[in-house]
């Protein structure tokens, strides 16, 4: 029984009840702490001037919680009545079962009546601690709350269960064990407790202090009061009103409230409220019993998972200690084959060293021997042995001249440990789900008709099979290097389209796809090939279908709900390739397919030629500024062809498009120049410096140029210095040639200095650097310059 001790104590003072009452909200309170929680409201919300307005219509009048808030969850500790300017402020307590309550507004009158006796202050309203709502009191007081004589009673046996010894009831933290009870006040007492709140003088002197065991007794021969109505005390309850829900009399039926409403039999109800209380009680002890088997088998969980780890944890220890036996067993295979490098290197270099020291030996024994024969004054003697001496002097250097003074071994050692798969192998180490709940995803299908290459990007789409039933969680996107070297991930996600930017011109791509989910990942799909658009050295070839002549914007309209935006001038083309293998697709899609059906064009114009020169349409490639890698300082419009700056410093935007073969010309017009700026133009890598001028680092090869004069300019190093300057409305013009390997500016059409940059290879992207002066509009889609390609087709 000693869960149920929380059920059987005040919210207030956290003891057991005393002369407990039952609020509106069915919640009980002690009489003593339900006086304590009073709080006067102000006049107008009395029930008197409610009645006297028409307005009241319960003997409990509920206040109003949205013009009055006498707790909340979210306050600061202080409950006041809104709206009222004298309203009394009252802070808020914590009782000791952590519920907060309201302590009285006053400090009560002396007074020697009992807490049911004594006078309630004029207008007090209560509010429940536990649901926090609030009520007005009648003329009543607490008397108009009826008593909770079944709660007292199984209080009572609940007491009188406890074999332990009686513990005070006024310790607040550690209760200590009682010495004393009081008759009169039916409270229990320790010593100290007993002399600060019962001192034995005034009227407690009269009151009658027993043992605890007597106490116990006396209060469990006690008779048991029988409840009475509220409102006609002197009457017992008769009757039960089905409409109020609660015990009457029979004045109550006479001539109360009571008088017209349905009333049953006191006992009746009373076995029938039984009746149900039972059976609610048989459904939730089936629940409770099913709590404690789910808490047993919790425990055995517990218990399991323990046992489990522990031996999860051997495996898996020992499974690495396997792991790394065969790696030091293969460390000490490679240990010896360096071990035996090492003595072979030794015994060659060793060899050669005994060797030379005995070539040497004799050839200075040879050389001393020379010097003393020169030492000799017989010239015939001399000349007898001259010759073979001389023969025998060059014979010897001959011998030291023929790789004899060559190491015949490096000192370095011929061999290189390729430990990355082994290291990939480890960090890709994991677990495996031992049993899968469910099967990995079908191979998702390519979707031809939404697959293309645009200028250096290409946009691929799949999906799931239609049969399929396993869901598919994501799709890894695989895309080679291009020059049919491994595959790499290039995209992991849920969508079934993605475009990938920044592939190389004139280049065949190879894209495969796979789908995974929790169990694991499925097949790949066929390879599709992929060729993005061609460089100037495509040979020429000509379309049978009209196109649009000038630079009037067409729309392919996708059901993806993406739209790929073309130029009239078609700067790339979709083009798959033909590939004779069973895992590859075949497929041919010239610039025909986009009369296919499902490819929807919107001409804002009619003017088309009839042959168009594929050359020049491949050549060309259309892009804009690039806001995600530009400096913070760049302001961007005109669909970002159009950049300025906020800052007085020189600040880098790039292009969206990197090239890296074929010829390449843009150009940028100067919308705004004041105050004479010196702005950079040219190419840079993606890492290049944004916060300083174009060219200033080893990643940007540049022109900056003023309203006089012009330098070329990279990894800070100034060279070329040319005549002509810019203004208002000039253009620049930026020529990547990749095939030359060369780069060259120009300013309103005429070359500017001799070719700026040559042996320019790798990667590069369009570049500009300008300050808060100046605002150029980037012109992109142009073919090379006449004069160049007439220059270039003579050298």
């Amino acid at each position: 029984m000693e869960e149920m001790e929380e059920e059987l104590k005040c919210p207030v003072c956290g003891s057991f009840y005393r002369e407990p009452i039952i609020l509106p909200c069915s919640h009980n309170l002690c009489q003593a702490c339900a006086r304590n929680i009073l709080v006067q409201t102000p006049e107008s919300e009395s029930p008197q001037s409610r009645r006297a307005s028409g307005s009241g219509v319960s003997d409990y009048d509920y206040l109003d919680l949205d013009k009055m808030s006498l707790y909340s969850e979210a306050d600061s500790g202080y409950g006041s009545y809104g709206g009222f300017a004298s309203a009394p402020t009252t802070p808020c307590q914590k009782s000791p079962n952590g519920v907060r309550v309201f302590p009285p507004a006053m400090p009560p009158p002396a007074t020697h009546l009992s807490p049911a006796l004594a006078p309630v202050p004029r207008n007090s309203c209560i509010t429940c601690p536990q649901c926090h709502r609030s009520l007005i009191l009648d003329d009543r007081g607490l008397r108009g709350f009826p008593k909770n004589r079944v709660l007292e009673g199984v209080i009572d046996r609940y007491q009188q269960s406890k074999a332990a010894a009686l513990k005070c009831q006024l310790c607040e933290k550690a209760p200590k064990e009682a010495t004393v009870m009081c008759e009169q006040c039916d409270v229990f007492y320790c010593d100290p407790c007993r002399l600060r709140c019962h001192p034995p003088r005034g009227p407690l002197a009269k009151h009658r202090l027993v043992p605890p065991a007597q106490g116990r007794v006396s209060r469990r021969l006690s008779p048991r009061k029988v409840s009475t109505c509220t409102d006609h005390e002197l009457e017992n309850h008769s009757m039960y009103c089905v409409q109020c829900k609660m015990p009457v009399c029979y004045q109550c039926l006479e001539e109360g409230k009571h008088s017209s409403h349905e009333v049953k039999a006191l006992g009746a109800m009373w076995k029938l409220h039984k009746s149900q209380l039972s059976q609610a009680l048989n459904g939730l002890s089936d629940r409770a019993k099913e709590a404690k088997e789910f808490l047993v088998q919790l425990r055995n969980m517990v218990q399991q998972i323990q046992e489990n780890s522990v031996e999860f944890e051997a495996c898996l220890v020992a499974q690495c200690d396997a792991l790394i036996d065969a790696l030091n067993r293969r460390k000490a295979q490679l240990l010896a084959r360096v071990n035996k490098e090492h003595e072979h290197k030794l015994k060659v270099v060793r060899d050669q060293i005994s060797h030379c020291t005995v070539k040497l030996r004799q050839t200075t024994g040879l050389m001393e021997y020379c010097l003393e024969v020169i030492k000799e004054n017989d010239p015939s003697g001399f000349l007898q042995i001259s010759d073979a001496l001389i023969r025998r002097v060059h014979l010897t250097e001959d011998q030291w001249g023929k790789g004899t003074l060559t190491p015949r071994m490096t000192t370095d050692f011929d061999l290189s440990l390729d430990n990355s798969p082994l290291l990939q192998s480890i960090h890709q180490l994991d677990f495996v789900q031992m049993k899968a709940s469910s099967p990995v995803p079908a191979t998702p299908i390519l979707q031809l008709e939404e697959c293309c290459t645009h200028n250096n990007s290409a946009t691929l789409s799949w999906k799931q099979p239609p049969l399929s039933t396993v869901p598919a969680e994501g799709y890894i996107l695989e895309l080679d290097d291009g020059n049919g070297g491994q595959f790499r991930e290039v995209y992991v996600g849920k969508e079934t389209m993605c475009t990938v930017d920044g592939l190389h011109f004139n280049s065949t791509y190879n894209a495969r796809i796979k789908a995974f989910n929790k169990t694991g990942v499925s097949q790949y799909s066929k390879t599709l090939v992929l060729q993005t658009s061609e460089d100037t050295d495509s040979e020429e070839q000509t379309l049978p279908f009209p196109v649009p002549s000038e630079r009037l914007p067409l729309r392919r309209m996708s059901p993806f709900s993406s739209t790929l935006n073309l130029q009239p001038s078609f700067p790339g083309r979709s083009y798959f390739d033909i590939r004779s293998s069973p895992h590859q697709l075949s497929l041919h899609s010239s610039l025909q397919s986009l009369n296919a059906p499902g490819c929807n064009f919107e001409p804002q114009s009619a003017p088309y030629s009839q042959l168009v020169d594929i050359k020049k349409l491949l050549a060309v490639a259309w892009f804009a500024f690039d806001p995600g890698s530009a400096h913070a300082d760049i302001i961007f419009s005109n669909d970002n062809l159009t950049v300025t700056c906020s800052s007085y410093d020189d600040r880098v935007v790039l292009g969206k498009t990197g090239f890296s073969k074929g010829v390449h010309y843009w150009e940028l017009t100067v919308d705004r120049y004041d105050n004479h700026p010196d702005p950079a133009f040219g190419v840079a890598r993606m890492d290049v410096m944004k916060d300083v001028m174009l060219g200033k680092d080893d990643k940007a090869w540049a022109m900056y140029v003023d309203n006089h004069r012009s330098w070329f300019m990279h990894n800070n190093s100034h060279t070329n210095r040319t005549e002509g300057g810019i203004t208002k409305g000039a253009t620049i013009g930026v020529l990547l040639d990749l095939n030359r390997k060369t780069l060259t500016f120009f300013i309103n059409d005429e070359q500017q200095g001799p070719i700026a940059f040559e042996n320019v290879e790798g990667l590069f992207f369009p570049a500009v650097s300008l300050n808060r002066n100046v605002q150029v509009t980037l012109h992109t889609g142009l073919p090379v310059p006449d004069f160049y390609s007439s220059r270039a087709s003579i050298a």
